[in-house]
């Protein structure tokens, strides 16, 4: 695979600890700890456009396309309910403890998970939370869905992942002990044949969903912290990033390093990378160095 560095997207002024994709083609937007929500424009990545402000750091975003409304996690549990149609429509909700970690859209309803260990489950039209469930004593730290199976994943500090059943919020499993420390990122393959989770051990875990979540690969795939892992959009590679200030590709089929994304040689981050993004637009990843990058891939 040929990886080349299109363009860095810089402006804020903290760590970018969120990143996902705007409205339209080639959009992503960004959260931060300098308090920002900022559209960027990837056919002209030179300037943003700030879309809103709130006055703690923002740990996560989602982007609801259809009611045109950013929901935003704070450091200290805030949710931000802000709605680019309506500014004066803005609410804010302080919900969850020492800060909202993963916030993810499912079937018209918004999943929220925090520090306190409580997943909450959210009205869009509403913007107030339906329904609370705490399922661990330590933080919860990522979240994300299968819609074949109807089912979410769930990340915590205590090294666990949850698995839950998306409407009923019923737990169906429970992995103890599935990373050495906190899980910080949990992502369902494409065909929901695999769950990959990494975690603060670094490791890089597998669980094959036909076999009852059996465990079929680890590896300490990164020297520090997992922070993401997101898959391309042909479900062909997927791409994790690291405390340790890398970024690397993998091969979906069996797992294995395909490339290695570094500050010095390939122009790529110097501080942690918290968040990557696949979209047809190219590979994108953020930093504690306070940017975006866009990395052109190439298929062999």
């Amino acid at each position: 695979m040929q990886v080349t560095k299109i363009a860095q997207l810089t402006g804020h002024n903290a760590a970018i600890f969120s990143l996902v994709e705007g409205q339209g083609q080639g959009q992503i937007i960004t959260g931060a700890g300098d308090g920002w929500v900022v559209e960027w424009n990837l056919d002209s990545p030179e300037l943003g456009k700030l879309l809103a402000k709130v006055e703690r750091q923002i740990f996560s975003l989602c982007y609801l396309k259809e009611p045109q409304k950013i929901v935003v996690g704070n450091m200290d549990g805030g949710v931000h309910w802000i709605d680019l149609n309506d500014q004066i429509a803005t609410k804010n909700v302080a919900h969850h403890q020492r800060g909202v970690f993963d916030i993810l859209e499912v079937n018209e309803q918004v999943f929220t998970v925090g520090g306190e260990g409580k997943l909450s489950r959210w009205s869009i039209a509403e913007m107030r939370s339906s329904e609370s469930y705490h399922l661990a004593n330590q933080a919860l730290r990522c979240i994300d869905f299968c819609e074949i199976r109807q089912e979410l994943a769930i990340g915590g500090s205590d090294g666990a992942i949850y698995l839950l059943d998306a409407q009923s919020l019923e737990i169906r499993q429970k992995i103890p002990g599935a990373h050495g420390n906190s899980v910080f990122s949990v992502r369902y393959s494409p065909n929901c044949k695999y769950l990959l989770s990494g975690g603060r051990d670094a490791h890089l875990n597998v669980w094959d969903l036909g076999q009852n979540f059996k465990q079929i690969s680890s590896q300490p795939a990164h020297w520090y912290t997992i922070n993401s892992i997101e898959f391309s959009p042909d479900g062909k590679y997927f791409a994790t990033g690291s405390r340790d200030k890398t970024v690397k590709i993998w091969d979906s089929e069996n797992f294995e390093l395909e490339k290695v994304l570094e500050g010095g040689r390939d122009g790529g981050h110097f501080n942690s990378v918290n968040k990557v993004l696949w979209l047809p637009a190219g590979l994108l990843s953020c930093s504690d160095d306070r940017s975006v990058i866009l990395w052109k891939t190439e298929n062999p």
